[in-house]
């Protein structure tokens, strides 16, 4: 078959078009961030979280109404242009007790949250880098106190050290950690064996320098993803101890001890005292749910183009 000389172009000298870079470079983070930007769902999980941590800082100041003072005369009023979420029965003003109870949720849930990333991610990392014995006498540790159902640990340290902030903080971290340790230790053993890891060992670079410099880094996203997770888990758990009596006591105010007082009024007609802390509660759990989701696509390797 002949092909004609005119169907052949000759190539330019000129290589500058072939060599430019058409999409801007751009880092881990922030295509991360754009993925993240582009999931709907997660930007609206975001929202909801920062107007929730703005109206825990700032709505008690916006109120005139106390979430401690007692007004009989008010009892058991129902949402109004005065109490815009009603009152209890012993004429607190619902809507003042919801923004302080955010305070007390949220404040439970990060902390208890940035507890078991710290002790996670030391435990883990130590585990997986050194592997072989150290690694199974650690995880062994681990094993025997995930037999213990974290529940049980957690309501016998409330009744041995006491119902308080402090108290279900550390009751919550006590076994909190586990699932942030494994998780540490899968990636440790999977990263450690990379070349950059390899290249810097022979350099002389010691354990901390490495696990600090190299592996904790580049499992950053899988950390920051169960970190979104534990925040959820930590503020349902203090709501169903604060639920059951072990929690907040009063003259606190948390969404769980307010869904404790309301239960026996649910018959009555009572509707928004228990209304308004199951559904702050179920909105915090769900936006952080979001974002965790939304998290784990946009740090997913496979997404990336």
């Amino acid at each position: 078959m002949n092909v004609p000389d005119s169907l052949f172009v000759p190539m330019s000298k000129n290589n500058k078009a072939q060599e430019a870079i058409v999409r801007p470079r751009l880092s881990f983070w922030q295509e991360a961030w754009l993925r993240l930007l582009k999931n709907k769902l997660a930007m609206l999980g975001l929202i909801i979280i920062i107007v929730l941590a703005l109206l825990a800082i700032f709505g008690p100041l916006l109120t005139d109404q106390s979430y401690s003072k007692q007004v009989l005369l008010d009892a058991n009023q129902k949402p109004s242009a005065a109490h815009w979420f009603g009152t209890d029965d012993l004429g607190r003003d619902v809507y003042a007790r919801i923004l302080y109870g955010a305070r007390i949720s949220l404040f439970i849930g990060l902390m208890a949250a940035l507890i078991d990333f710290l002790i996670g991610i030391v435990f883990g990392g130590i585990a997986g880098y050194f592997g072989g014995r150290v690694d199974n006498i650690m995880m062994r540790f681990v094993d025997i106190l995930y037999g213990v159902p974290h529940l049980l640990v957690v309501i016998l340290l409330m009744v041995v050290m006491g119902p308080g902030l402090m108290t279900i903080i550390v009751a919550l971290s006590a076994t909190g950690w586990l699932g942030m340790a494994r998780i540490v230790r899968g990636q440790v053993l999977t990263l450690k064996t990379s070349e950059y890891v390899l290249a810097a060992r022979t350099l002389g670079a010691g354990a901390g320098y490495i696990i600090r410099k190299h592996l904790l880094p580049n499992a950053v996203g899988i950390i920051i993803v169960q970190v979104t997770f534990s925040v959820p888990s930590a503020i349902f758990a203090e709501a169903f101890l604060s639920f059951l009596g072990l929690g907040i006591q009063p003259p606190m105010a948390s969404w769980g001890v307010m869904a404790n007082d309301a239960l026996s009024t649910i018959l009555s007609g009572q509707w928004w005292r228990l209304f308004y802390p199951a559904f702050f509660i179920s909105l915090t759990m769900l936006a952080f749910n979001l974002v965790g989701d939304g998290l784990q696509d946009a740090f997913n390797p496979r997404q990336r183009r």
